[in-house]
């Protein structure tokens, strides 16, 4: 018998997997909601239970992050996930409206191939192990091989835990046989209905090419802003908070600080005090040389590590209480990577005059990189938050929390997830953070309700008489939240109210022009 090359001998294992998923895929599609639910339940509890001992496996494995923090993120990826999702319909029937005759059924797209990251690599497994389980299709995972031993583990445990509540072989998986082959063959599959990608650029781009449907996150570039009615030291808490959670490797921590320069001093006093050390330009220039590789790329050598680790590295003594490194920055572009994702605690911050300067650096720098992903704001300016809202380029705008997690959906109600879509701005097929529902198809029947005839003749048709809508109680924005009205604004603010204010008798404007000429022709007249 002839022995087939490691290529070879992965591409076939893939091609079992897929086999055997799709084989599990058809009983799985048989399932009542009851019984898919049971799945979801025993899954997310055996995976909670392994939280710690696989956050310290990820941790030792990859050297990314702190296993303190990934026990959180793997709780988060289970119970939390789950908790959110248990309720939702997403077999049979899963709307009904007899008035407008129509009906919704949830039919599960099939075999998904998942792509794990290895700065998440095994809270991403319990995530997309119970969204793709609770839609009804079957997942392949296809692991990062530097978090190989972690995430197979991971999988074993997902896989024991879905076949000991019911489900058939197969319906979880793994590559054990890691080559881009592997993956290649995954991802080319006649047989897989989706991918989920989530890791590097060019692993998400590959997979957008292989012409498999796919849904994506993308790479991360928040801005925080710190408006300046903001509760400063508690602004400074949460991005310091945010960026720190295990050494920053979630792409919707922060990666710049933007301040208005009236509140510049108050918030530069504010973040030394927090542990922030402001490094010196040839300071900030050593730690620039280790961020990115010479290809432009991130160095994985300083993902997910402490400030201290990389001061050391770089060459330079900070405080033993350093928690954060900061380079205040002028310029934006995709050479500077103080203006680029930066997966370790490191921020660029920029000082600007007013909001709407502001606003022009945010633009600045998502179109940088970072479109379609996250921005967080810390304001009690509703005007600011609005403005904001309706202009700017990402899916996910954060109001004073940690971004790394209020993205996710951990500190607000956004839905739970690890995966962000960044839509089409930001070359995804999604803006969601990825759930259950995005794992569906939704085939939808319609009942008749009127003829042709009386499609050709307008006005013919019977009016259609319409129950009267119960009275409901008045909507409340979140604007109007006591935490957006409450407190003592510290700087004067008129800048959004219908009123003007009175001009500046030094600004530049056409009716000063006027009287300035106007006095210089009278004295030219004297």
């Amino acid at each position: 018998m002839i022995e087939l090359d490691n290529d070879l001998q992965s591409r076939q294992h893939a091609r079992e997997l897929v086999r055997s998923a799709k084989q599990a895929h058809a009983i799985l599609a048989s399932f009542s909601q009851q019984q898919i639910d049971a799945i979801v339940k025993n899954v997310a509890q055996e995976a909670a239970h392994h939280a710690e001992s696989l956050a310290k496996m990820a941790c030792e494995e990859t050297g990314f992050g702190n296993w303190q923090d990934k026990v959180l993120k793997n709780r988060f990826a289970s119970l939390h996930v789950y908790e959110a999702i248990k309720e939702m319909k997403t077999v049979g029937i899963i709307h009904d409206d007899p008035i407008k005759k129509v009906m919704d059924v949830g039919v599960p797209l099939g075999v998904i191939c998942a792509l794990v990251p290895s700065t998440n690599p095994t809270s991403t497994i319990f995530y997309k192990a119970l969204i793709a389980l609770k839609a009804g299709n079957a997942i392949i995972f296809s692991p990062h091989p530097g978090a190989k031993m972690c995430s197979w583990k991971a999988i074993d445990i997902v896989k024991r835990a879905a076949q000991a509540a019911g489900a058939p072989a197969g319906s979880v998986s793994g590559l054990t046989e890691l080559t881009l082959e592997a993956t290649s063959e995954l991802m080319h599959s006649k047989e897989v209905s989706l991918i989920l990608a989530t890791g590097g650029e060019g692993m998400v781009r590959a997979a957008y090419a292989s012409g498999t449907p796919t849904i994506s996150g993308g790479p991360g570039n928040g801005p925080a802003f710190i408006e300046r009615s903001a509760n400063i030291p508690r602004a400074v808490k949460d991005i310091i908070a945010s960026k720190t959670f295990d050494n920053g490797v979630i792409c919707a921590s922060e990666q710049s600080v933007i301040v208005e320069r009236c509140i510049y001093d108050e918030v530069h006093r504010e973040l030394e005090a927090q542990g922030v050390y402001f490094m010196q330009e040839d300071e900030a220039a050593k730690i620039a040389a280790l961020l990115m590789r010479p290809n432009g790329t991130i160095n994985p050598k300083t993902v997910g590590k402490s400030a201290l680790y990389l001061s050391q590295v770089a060459g330079f003594r900070v405080p033993a209480n350093t928690r954060v490194l900061i380079a205040e920055q002028t310029t934006v572009s995709h050479q500077n990577p103080y203006s680029r994702e930066k997966l370790c605690p490191v921020l660029g911050l920029y000082v600007e005059e007013d909001w709407k300067a502001a606003c022009n650096r945010v633009m600045e720098l998502l179109t940088n990189e970072g479109l379609g992903h996250t921005l967080v704001i810390h304001t009690q300016n509703q005007d600011v938050i609005r403005q904001f809202s309706l202009e700017k380029p990402v899916n996910r705008i954060l109001i004073n929390t940690p971004a790394a997690l209020g993205g996710i959906g951990a500190t607000t109600n956004l839905s739970p997830a690890l995966t962000l879509g960044c839509g089409a701005v930001g070359g995804g097929s999604s803006s969601d953070n990825v759930g259950p529902m995005n794992l569906l198809n939704i085939r939808r029947v319609g009942y008749g309700v009127r003829s042709i005839e009386e499609l050709r003749t307008p006005g013919s048709q019977a009016i259609p008489q319409l129950r009267p809508e119960p009275v409901a109680s008045p909507q409340i924005s979140i604007l109007d939240d006591a935490r957006f009205t409450s407190g003592v604004t510290r700087h004067s603010d008129d800048r959004f109210s219908l009123t003007p204010s009175a001009p500046c008798e030094n600004e530049i404007n056409e009716q000063n022009v006027e009287r300035v000429i106007r006095q210089v022709l009278e004295r030219l007249d004297k």
